[in-house]
C-alpha cells in the first residue's frame, strides 16, 4: 500500500491576514520512486515571518509561491527511500522542500543551484529541528547581517528588535561575543527576561508596556551604533532618533508591517541617517550561500563550547495546522524559533 502525503498549496493570495481560504490542504499518494530520486520523510517543518511575503505576487528577493503549488518551506527530515547513490536510508537532511509530510526530490538533490537541494546534516552535533534555527537560515541571517553588514566593533552599542526570536536571539549572543553592549526589544516579559537572564543581553525592552522612547536612552545612553531591525514600523523610528554617528541599521524584516492593508509605512525619521552619516542596508541571506558552511562550522563551536545557545524551540503539529501556526508570528504568540511537525 502506498505512502499517503498531506500537503498544503496556495489557492489565492492574501490581503491582509491570511485566512483559511487562502490555502488548499490536500492528501495524496507517494509515488514510487524513479532513478535518482530520494524519498524525504519530514521530521521538522520551519516557519518563518518571511512567508507572508513569498505569497505576494510582484517584484522582490525571491519568485513568489506559485497559485497552485506546494507552500513554501525549509525542512529537516530523514531519508526513507533512495534511488540515488548520494543518499542512503537513514540519513538526515535539510532542505526546501514544502509543507507536506513526504517530498520526492529528483537530480537536484545534489545540484548547490537548485531548489531542490538537500544537505545532509548530524543530529550528534545539535538536535535535528536546530538545523532550522542556529544552524539554518535564521542562523545565517542573524551570522551574515551582524557581522557582515553591521560590521559591530567592541564597546559598541547594538539593538535588536524581535531579540527574543529565531533571529534576534542568536544576533544578541553573537554582539556579545564581540564584546559589544547588547539590548533587545520584544514583546513580553517573559521573553525579555529570557534574552537577559539566559541569553546575556544587557538590557531588554518590552515594547508593549515600557515607553521605548525612554527605555532605549536608559539603556543606551551612548546611543546606538547597530540596529538589527526585524519589526519595522514604530520602533524603528524611534531607533533612528538614537543613532550615533556613522551607525549601521541593518534591515532584515518588517513584521509590523507584512500584513497590512493600507501600505507599508516607511522610516518617517529617515533624516537621521543623513545628520549622523549613518548607513542602512537591506539583507537577504541567500547572497552568502556560498559561506554557509564556514557560518556553521563557527556557530557549532560556539554552541559547543557553551557560548551561544540555540533559541528556544517552539514546536506545533499537524500539517492541518500550518495556517493557525503561522499567524502566532505576526499575534507575538510564539517564543523562539517556531516550528511544525507534520
Amino acid at each position: 500500500m502506498p505512502l499517503s502525503n498531506t500537503r498544503v498549496k496556495l489557492a489565492s493570495r492574501p490581503v491582509g491576514l491570511p485566512q483559511p481560504a487562502n490555502f488548499d490542504i490536500e492528501t495524496i499518494d507517494v509515488p514510487a520512486l524513479e532513478d535518482v530520486q530520494v524519498l524525504v520523510k519530514i521530521s521538522f517543518i520551519s516557519l518563518d515571518p518571511a512567508m507572508r511575503g513569498w505569497m505576494n505576487e510582484g517584484r522582490s528577493y525571491i519568485k513568489p509561491i506559485a497559485i497552485g503549488d506546494v507552500f513554501r518551506a525549509g525542512v529537516a527530515g530523514q531519508v526513507a527511500e533512495s534511488k540515488n547513490p548520494a543518499f542512503a536510508v537513514g540519513d538526515y537532511v535539510t532542505g526546501n522542500l514544502g509543507v507536506q509530510q513526504y517530498a520526492v526530490v529528483g537530480a537536484g538533490a545534489t545540484d548547490p543551484r537548485s531548489p531542490d537541494y538537500l544537505v545532509k546534516v548530524d543530529p550528534g552535533i545539535v538536535p535535528l529541528e536546530a538545523y532550522l534555527a542556529t544552524l539554518g537560515m535564521p542562523g545565517m541571517t542573524a551570522y551574515f547581517g551582524l557581522l557582515d553588514t553591521g560590521q559591530p566593533k567592541a564597546g559598541e552599542t547594538v539593538v535588536v528588535s524581535g531579540a527574543a526570536g529565531a533571529v534576534g536571539s542568536v544576533v544578541g549572543q553573537i554582539a556579545r561575543l564581540k564584546g559589544c553592549r547588547v539590548v533587545g526589544i520584544a514583546g513580553d516579559q517573559e521573553k525579555c527576561d529570557y534574552c537577559v537572564q539566559t541569553l546575556g543581553f544587557d538590557a531588554c525592552i518590552n515594547y508593549k508596556t515600557d515607553n521605548v522612547r525612554q527605555a532605549l536612552r536608559a539603556a543606551a545612553p551612548q546611543g546606538i551604533d547597530v540596529y538589527f531591525d526585524n519589526v519595522g514600523g514604530e520602533i524603528l523610528d524611534l531607533v533612528l532618533e538614537q543613532i550615533r554617528l556613522k551607525a549601521r541599521i541593518i534591515i532584515c524584516g518588517a513584521i509590523s508591517q507584512y500584513n497590512s492593508t493600507t501600505g507599508v509605512r516607511g522610516p518617517a525619521n529617515y533624516l537621521s541617517l543623513l545628520m549622523n552619516r549613518a548607513r542602512m542596508e537591506g539583507i537577504v541571506v541567500f547572497d552568502n550561500a556560498a559561506n554557509y558552511g564556514l557560518a556553521a562550522r563557527e556557530m557549532a563551536g560556539w554552541i559547543k563550547e557553551g557560548k551561544l545557545h540555540s533559541p528556544k524551540i517552539q514546536v506545533e503539529h499537524g500539517v492541518e495546522n500550518f495556517l493557525p501556526a503561522l499567524l502566532k508570528l505576526f499575534s507575538g504568540e510564539n517564543f523562539g524559533k517556531l516550528v511544525l511537525v507534520p
